[in-house]
């Protein structure tokens, strides 16, 4: 569309809403003034902004970070803790690529009340980086052996989890017993038995319980809220979302410390509950690729996609899942697949319809992946009246055969090759995205939102919520309800890949279909392959 500015602006009346495009198209590029508020009022879409937090006034929040490797560094520096190695980087990237804002975007970043007063890491180096960045004379922090350790110290309020994902449940059952708040990285639990043990700990606690799904702070996302909950795409059927990467980053497939070795690493500490093997640098660096530490693409990558639109349409845990897929693109001793395809049947899912009642009713949610190939392929909503697509912009298209818009078509208001609704609340705000794994990450809403026109950190909003509500009172948007569906999802999933059959959930029970002579967490534990040491 050859449309400047300005004349978009003309268009909505000069009107730019928190920094953000709004639109309507009609059949003409530009429309009539007219047409554009009539589809406007139409809709009556409103952009949503991030709650209102109450003040996190009073003592600072002593907070422990159990796991500093590279989600625990980016959670540190959205609490407001970035280590000299990583500044200094950012310094000398700003210097060298135009247009990177990394360093100047930290230190424009609200400030948190907290306190990083503990780390615990397994690895020497990791845990020294941090006491070498973070103690200061009015900021002491120690490390911590072990998380009990930590958390029996009495020297913390709350914790975040940001370890492998054998150990993201047992830590966080043992801090809510202890009445300490907990920050959980996804997915919540490795298998479905601690699924059931961490939603019981999380109700029983005076703790507050959040998983670190931060995309339910993006703006674009609130904004699909509305649009679903107004009818705007009339009922949905089909979700189709993706993940589309091609690097050694995104495959998992991360640098090896050059200073790792079983003197530096607590090997017996990082295995845990999973199989004992022998020390091996690929398995602890590069634990995403194997089930007995994470959850491969139906934990890892799969609980963002299923979340943010679980925010968006509230459709809960699917009555059931099917999966396919393989170890396609990365064989180099990897046992969880690298390309998956998983549908899931939500055949009750209804958010209303434009049509004769009972007409339409139910779901399927598509998933679709590969770390073979970074082509991006958008998420997308289809609904009878409409189709969104939804990123960190979303934009809506009217269906050429719509019931609620057969009117507004016939008359030429309305044409299905241009959309009727786009929000952008990054409009006019320039990005350097760094790699096409960059990218896919701020499309699904991880790395930042926009506010006003400023770009802010969704992981830095989602701490504030939590650490808000931890002094405040209230509720949080992605507690243990929230995580008890993305985890019983991811673990569906996984078995039904395991197992190559369709994996029911029973709603009333609130149990997963039991299948004869098959104990469900052995098999989704299973790892065999893992004695191939690489």
């Amino acid at each position: 569309m050859k449309m400047k500015r300005r004349d978009l602006l003309k268009g909505l009346g000069g009107l730019p809403i928190l920094g953000a495009v709004w639109w309507a198209g009609a059949v003409n590029t530009i429309g009539s003034n007219k047409e554009r508020t009539e589809i406007l009022e139409q809709l009556n879409i409103r952009p949503s902004l991030p709650k209102t937090m109450a003040e996190i006034s009073g003592s600072p929040v002593r907070v422990g970070i159990v796991g500093f490797g590279i989600r625990g560094e980016q959670l540190c520096r959205s609490l407001g803790f970035a280590t000299k190695e990583w500044m200094e980087e950012m310094r000398l990237a700003a210097i060298e690529i135009p247009g990177h804002s990394a360093l100047k975007d930290y230190m424009s970043q609200g400030k948190l009340n907290v306190n990083l007063v503990g780390v615990c890491d397994i690895f020497d180096m990791r845990a020294e980086k941090a006491l070498n960045s973070f103690a200061t004379d009015d900021n002491k922090i120690k490390r911590y052996k072990t998380h009990q350790e930590m958390i029996y110290s009495g020297d913390i309020d709350a914790i975040i989890i940001a370890t492998p994902d054998h150990w993201h449940a047992p830590m966080a059952i043992d801090a809510l017993n202890n009445n300490i708040s907990v920050y959980v990285e996804k997915p919540m639990t490795h298998n479905i038995e601690e699924t059931y043990r961490l939603r019981e700990a999380a109700q029983n606690s005076k703790g507050v319980f959040v998983v670190g799904h931060q995309h339910r702070q993006t703006l674009s996302f609130k904004t699909a809220q509305d649009v679903v909950e107004k009818g705007t795409l009339g009922h949905v059927s089909l979700i189709q979302t993706n993940t589309n990467r091609n690097d050694d980053n995104g495959a998992w497939n991360y640098d090896i410390h050059e200073k790792a070795n079983e003197n530096t690493i607590d090997w017996d500490m990082f295995l845990g509950s999973a199989p004992k093997v022998p020390f091996n640098k690929n398995h602890f660096f590069r634990w995403r690729k194997w089930w007995a530490y994470g959850s491969g693409l139906s934990g890892d990558l799969l609980t963002h996609d299923y979340d943010r639109l679980n925010c968006v349409l509230n459709m809960g845990i699917p009555q059931s899942i099917m999966a396919s897929g393989g170890v396609y693109a990365h064989n180099d001793g990897r046992n969880v697949p690298d390309v998956l395809q998983a549908n899931m049947e939500f055949p009750d899912f209804s958010k209303g319809s434009s049509q004769i009642e009972g007409k339409e009713k139910g779901m399927t949610f598509c998933y679709s992946a590969t770390l073979g190939n970074g082509f991006g392929r958008p998420t997308i909503l289809m609904g009878h009246d409409a189709t969104m697509e939804l990123g960190n912009k979303l934009t809506v298209w009217p269906d050429a055969w719509s019931t609620r818009y057969a009117q507004s078509i016939e008359e030429g208001k309305m044409n299905p090759r241009v959309p009727i609704f786009q929000y952008n609340p990054a409009s006019n705000v320039p990005d350097a995205i760094s790699s096409a794994t960059s990218q896919y990450f701020a499309d699904k809403g991880l790395m930042w939102t926009y506010i006003d026109g400023v770009k802010v950190d969704s992981t830095y909003l989602h701490l504030r919520e939590w650490l808000s509500v931890i002094k405040n009172g209230g509720s949080v948007s992605c507690g243990i309800k929230e995580g008890f569906e993305e985890a019983i999802t991811a673990h569906m999933t996984g078995l039904s890949w395991k197992l190559g059959r369709r994996i029911e959930w029973d709603a009333e029970k609130e149990i997963i279909v039991p299948i004869d002579g098959v104990d469900f967490d052995k098999i989704l534990l299973s790892n065999d392959s893992s004695l191939e040491l690489v």
